[in-house]
This record gives C-alpha cells, structure tokens and sequence, in this order.
C-alpha cells in the first residue's frame, strides 16, 4: 500500500459522486509543503462549482472527510482543487 492510498481512494470516490463526468476526475500526489502529501483533484471543464459548492462547503467536507483517511493512513495531506 502506497502512502495515503486510503486517502486518495476516498477523495476521489467522493468527488466522482459530486460531478456530472467522473471519468475525467483525477488525483495526483505530490510532497507537500504544508503537510506531508499533497493531493490534487482536477475536473471536467464546468464541474469544478459542482465541487467547490456554496461558499466552499461541499470543498470542505471533502477535506474534511480525506483528512480523516489520511490519519488512518497514519500522514498528513493537503488538497487543492486545480481547474
């Protein structure tokens, strides 16, 4: 198991629920500067309001809820929503 697999398993399940293409999600890693990993979600053209929700709540949640999977994969992660 890669580092943070359970992270970037649900972060992308969660966002794949949100928009209309989930084919076109994808997450990539790399290290990050705040924190230990950094994820990066990128989305079909016109998904990403989908995503980010009003005032930032469903982005939020999201962070959330991956933050979560990371502590269960014992690091840290950083999210950024990239159009």
């Amino acid at each position: 198991m890669t580092e943070a697999e359970n992270a970037t398993r649900v972060l992308s399940y969660l966002v794949e629920q949100v928009v209309d293409n989930p084919d076109e999600v994808t997450v990539t890693t790399a290290p990050g500067r705040r924190s230990e990993l950094e994820l990066d979600v990128r989305v079909a053209d016109g998904d990403m309001g989908r995503v980010i929700g009003k005032r930032g709540r469903i982005a939020q949640s999201i962070r959330t809820v991956t933050r979560a999977a990371a502590a269960k994969d014992g690091t840290t992660v950083d999210i950024e929503f990239l159009d």
